[in-house]
């Protein structure tokens, strides 16, 4: 997940809980313009406790998965070329 894409499920799931962006920064200890900035990709760092806080403040967990890396021809060719088959 990039960082832009977090940012806009942060600001989704904040508006479903009802929460002000400073209401969540008071919540967590953060500033306001912390979450702003991540909402609107223009947060230069956050910490990795900071997002996983925020996550499950929010009823989310910050999991890892692999990488995905291109689809390989024979890949393409089972599942489609817009992976719709």
């Amino acid at each position: 997940m990039s960082i832009e894409t977090l940012g806009r499920l942060v600001r989704r799931l904040r508006r479903e809980k009802g929460l002000s962006q400073q209401a969540l920064a008071q919540r967590l200890g953060m500033s306001r313009a912390t979450i702003s900035g991540l909402e609107n990709n223009s947060v230069h760092e956050v910490g990795i406790r900071k997002i996983e806080a925020l996550l499950n403040l929010l009823g989310h967990s910050l999991t890892a998965e692999p990488l995905r890396g291109r689809s390989t021809l024979d890949e393409v060719v089972k599942e489609g070329f817009h992976g719709d088959r």
